[in-house]
């Protein structure tokens, strides 16, 4: 096992303070990083998380793009990552770990692509179950991939390597794949965040394909906040290109979910490991005891027929086509096991397709309505962490309980987000996924930093104590201008792609009346700041809940207190068209000089009403009211 370097550049965050600190010069250091991957070799004879290293001149090549780039525009600037070696990088090998597949890039992924513009460097290729095919880190003639915290126990697959670079604090986050688990099991086995993405939110360009319509590039993290980071750097990346996809785009993405949380929770779980069982009890009884929740009982066999069809079903045929010329060739570098599944694809026809997409579709719409009655979805990551032995011993068998918790997702078309959630008596890492349906990715990050914030522990493999890695929760609404001091955001969130920010003064505030609305598109509290000093509040009379009138004038004037929300775009019309007379949209200044669109109320809708301005607030007066 490696150590960890003496800088403790473990974050994102880590980075950018040392940066901008001068503390840390990024050519140096990531010049000491290449060092201490030379230092550990890769493949069979070394660090068998990594199958391939750059040459001087390709190392060069990257420092040199990164001089080129500006420090201050660029959110990972000098941040390494490592590549799973079924994701091109230009110039360098692409194995997907059969050595007879090996093929040399000529361009970027376009999910490498995008990092890069935003600053971060690729040091390595990472090993992976061969063909992204497998959950065990086991399957891959560069040698198998141990778990970070026990030499006896898997990482668990396809997405091994990246996982393990990531877990023993080598780069700050990886990029794998996920079409069964392959992102959300090795987390889980490694005390990692594992982001795995809507299908078709990131790009699969220049990914050599598992299963090409439902294949979801994903990220190892440390923690939720590096994860949402270079989350929303992949999803606003556009290029013009066409996929082949399972499902069609959302209709419809969330960046919040109601803080009156409904959590689905399996019924009848299943569990190979009786530690794991007890781990996932406890966080039952965090949620119940600790968090607003509502535990609901869902049954999972639906679910469970879903994911029969993804090895057993003619899914596998997308597997043969990408190895199909190494397995007709009797290619040496095979895993038997590898070799063995994909070779099944040739027993499947068209009518066999056809018969199962249909089925597929039907059990859809059997569980669909499941998210009427919850917001999110909670299961073990896993059922059990195996020994490598036992997997040796049966290696399909072993493989496929392993994915009862992920298997079904993408061919559902569903987001879903892996968290560490504590180790067992054994000292060894228990995880869990948070699923919830296409476009709730943004919803999933949120709830994944105040999950990890209350359920702290350590970052990789005890890397370093988990802190506040994030501000979360909302703060305490502010209706002073002495208690906001100079700043205008208290509650600050990264830029959203797809959002549109609407500020509230009134019933929309949290915790009043209307805020529910709010929740129930998804929109999220960015922050919490004033107007400019060029408005006057009202109460308008006879409305129901109570609501205020917010006026722009040229004199008298005073700061009032909002809220800004991050709201989906395709909620914003629903807003506007229920909007009552004589309120509307329109722009509002904030105290800083900047415009949003926001709560405004005709001139002519005040006649009579109640001044409130001296109150500073909507808040401030409903309290007033209600003493």
């Amino acid at each position: 096992m490696s150590k960890v370097l003496d800088s403790q550049l473990l974050t994102i965050e880590d980075y950018r303070q040392a940066y901008a600190s001068k503390r840390v010069v990024a050519r140096a250091h990531l010049l000491s990083v290449w060092q201490q991957l030379d230092e550990q070799g890769c493949g069979p004879d070394g660090d068998t998380a990594v199958i391939y290293l750059p040459s001087d001149g390709q190392r060069q090549v990257l420092l040199d793009h990164l001089n080129t780039l500006d420090p201050d525009a660029c959110p990972l600037w000098g941040v390494p990552f490592i590549v799973k070696d079924n994701i091109d990088v230009q110039s360098w090998p692409t194995t997907a770990a059969c050595p007879e597949f090996l093929y040399t890039a000529t361009d970027h992924a376009t999910v490498v692509t995008a990092l890069m513009q935003a600053g971060a460097v690729p040091m390595a290729k990472a090993n992976l179950d061969q063909f992204a095919t497998g959950l065990v880190g086991t399957r891959s003639p560069y040698g198998w991939v141990r778990n970070a915290f026990s030499d006896d126990h898997i990482s668990g697959g396809s997405s091994s390597g990246s996982a393990s670079v990531v877990a023993r604090g080598l780069v700050p986050f990886a990029l794998g794949t996920d079409t069964a688990g392959s992102g959300r099991i090795p987390a889980g086995f490694n005390n990692l965040v594992g982001t795995k993405p809507t299908p078709g939110r990131f790009s699969i360009k220049g990914v050599v394909p598992a299963c090409k319509t439902l294949d979801c590039v994903s990220i190892m993290s440390l923690t939720v906040s590096d994860a949402a980071i270079v989350s929303r750097v992949l999803s606003a990346f556009t290029e013009r290109q066409v996929e082949p996809r399972f499902h069609a785009k959302p209709s419809e993405s969330k960046f919040a979910f109601p803080r009156s949380l409904r959590v689905g929770v399996p019924a009848n779980p299943t569990f190979s490991d009786s530690q794991y069982e007890k781990m996932f009890e406890r966080c039952l009884n965090t949620l119940s005891a600790e968090w607003s929740v509502e535990l609901v009982a869902i049954d999972m066999s639906d679910c469970n027929a879903v994911a029969q069809q993804l090895y057993y079903g003619p899914w596998a045929v997308e597997r043969y086509l990408t190895a199909q010329a190494c397995i007709e060739a009797q290619a040496p570098g095979l895993d038997p096991t590898v070799k063995s599944i994909i070779s099944q694809a040739v027993k499947f026809n068209a009518a066999d397709t056809f018969t199962a997409r249909y089925q597929v579709n039907d059990l859809f719409a059997q569980i669909d309505p499941m998210w009427r009655s919850i917001d999110v979805l909670l299961v073990p990551t896993a059922p059990g962490l195996p020994r490598y032995a036992e997997v040796q011993a049966d290696p399909v068998g072993a493989n496929s309980a392993l994915g009862v918790y992920t298997n079904f997702v993408n061919l559902l078309g569903w987001s879903a987000l892996s968290t560490p959630a504590g180790f067992t008596a054994d000292g060894l890492p228990f995880g869990v996924t948070w699923i919830a349906p296409g476009g709730c990715d943004e919803a999933l990050l949120e709830l994944g930093m105040r999950w990890t914030a209350h359920n702290q522990s350590h970052l990789g493999r005890y890397l370093r104590a988990v802190g506040s890695v994030a501000p979360v929760e909302p703060v305490e609404p502010v209706e002073s201008l002495e208690s906001l001091g100079e700043s205008t955001t208290l509650v600050d969130q990264p830029e959203i792609h797809g959002s549109h920010l609407i500020a509230v003064v009134g019933a929309h505030l949290s915790g009043m009346p209307l805020n529910s609305q709010l929740q129930t598109v998804g929109a999220r509290l960015k922050y919490e700041t004033h107007t400019s000093k060029n408005y006057r509040l009202f109460h308008i009379a006879d409305t129901v809940p109570p609501k205020p009138g917010l006026v722009r004038v040229q004199e008298g004037g005073s700061h009032i207190a909002l809220e800004v929300y991050d709201v989906p775009n395709w909620a914003v019309s629903w807003f506007l068209a229920n909007i009552p007379s004589p309120l509307g949209l329109g722009k509002v200044e904030l105290i800083d000089g900047k415009q949003v669109t926001g709560f405004i109320c005709e001139p002519l809708g005040v006649i009579g009403a109640k001044d409130i301005t001296h109150y500073g607030g909507w808040r401030s007066y409903i309290k007033d009211v209600n003493q």
